[in-house]
């Protein structure tokens, strides 16, 4: 199973809206093939084991760190294929969350004889598809939250300066992050003063669907952001003509009836444009948003060893909470060093 959840994280980035998976078939206690999903839209991980195994798979068992799909989505079900093949034993480390499956994989399994056994390696399969369960038991996209920040909180100084925060070896994590994530999201104001190109800039990583909460469209169409798969989130104030622009380029528009955009209601139609997971990463206001709302899940901060100082230098913003007693918390908090800078990282309750 271990060999199968490595097998899983060579997906990542690439099969949004689905999970990643990896197979391993064995025999006579030898791995006889592998397979992973590499792309959605592409064979499973189960399908591309059962095809590098051919006839070896007849007897033998099948590893994978989620429940072999039962449904027909872009792909027949698995669980037809595993039958055919002749699979004798199933073992997986948890049931998939998606309402179309969730223990009908393995129901039917049973029922064509083939013993499964479900709950291996079951809490490090749910850590590595995260935002995939978080999806579905939510009902609203994965959020997380990455800032860098001077030691006394810090997000740029007073006249606006960010360049840098963070030495080079952390910011290349920082942008390594996007590769994770389904979509990154920022504001209108970064997005005005920084224009950030928001992608992962490495060869064989795919960059993520930018989303711009821009209620007036103040955003230029230069924009680096602008380009490709992207998603702008506007007021119904917006002008109409600019809007009619963005769409012939190709960019979703989102229209919301407030002046500010409502991040619940975002993120509801963001599902269901299946949207699994959004990264946030500023500015200062929108990061404070989410966190007063309580709309997310995990969080990277990055501290750099500098004193900014002023009132007005830019820090997180929103209302921000009243006691301690009532922050929030994070869990399973890791740290980890770029030479003088640190990311903490943890999630939600």
């Amino acid at each position: 199973m271990d060999e199968v959840l490595l097998l899983a994280k060579r997906g990542a980035g690439w099969t949004n809206p689905n999970p990643m998976v990896g197979a391993v078939i064995a025999k006579n206690g030898r791995i006889v093939a592998r397979g992973f999903h590499r792309r959605a839209g592409g064979a499973h991980a189960e399908i591309e084991a059962l095809k590098a195994a051919g006839q070896r798979a007849r007897g033998a068992t099948l590893y994978a760190n989620l429940e072999p799909c039962a449904h027909i989505g872009k792909t027949p079900p698995c669980t037809d294929a595993i039958i055919k093949a002749g699979i004798r034993r199933i073992v997986c480390s948890a049931k998939d969350p998606d309402p179309r499956v969730n223990g009908r994989g393995i129901a039917k399994l049973r029922r064509a004889g083939i013993a499964v056994r479900c709950g291996v390696r079951a809490r490090e399969a749910r850590a590595l598809n995260e935002a995939f369960y978080a999806f579905h038991a939510k009902r609203r996209p994965f959020v997380a939250l990455k800032f860098a920040a001077s030691l006394d909180g810090k997000l740029a100084t007073r006249a606006g300066d960010s360049k840098w925060l963070t030495n080079d070896a952390a910011r290349a994590y920082a942008r390594s992050l996007r590769g994770r994530y389904h979509a990154v999201l920022v504001g209108a104001g970064t997005a005005l003063a920084d224009d950030p190109h928001l992608g992962v800039r490495a060869r064989g990583k795919r960059d993520p669907v930018r989303v711009i909460l821009d209620p007036r469209l103040r955003v230029p169409l230069s924009a680096r952001a602008l380009r490709g798969n992207a998603i702008v989130a506007a007021s119904l104030g917006a002008p109409r003509r600019k809007k009619k622009t963005l769409e012939r380029r190709g960019i979703t528009v989102i229209s919301f009836k407030s002046a500010r955009i409502p991040l619940r209601a975002l993120l509801a139609k963001l599902r269901t444009l299946n949207i699994v997971s959004v990264l946030v990463e500023g500015g200062g206001e929108t990061l404070g948003r989410f966190i007063d709302e309580k709309l997310f899940d995990r969080v990277y901060a990055f501290h750099a060893p500098l004193l900014v100082g002023g009132r007005k230098a830019v820090s997180i913003g929103g209302l921000g909470t009243g006691t301690l007693k009532h922050a929030v918390r994070l869990h399973d908090v890791s740290v980890v060093r770029f030479d003088d800078n640190v990311l903490i990282s943890g999630r939600t309750p």
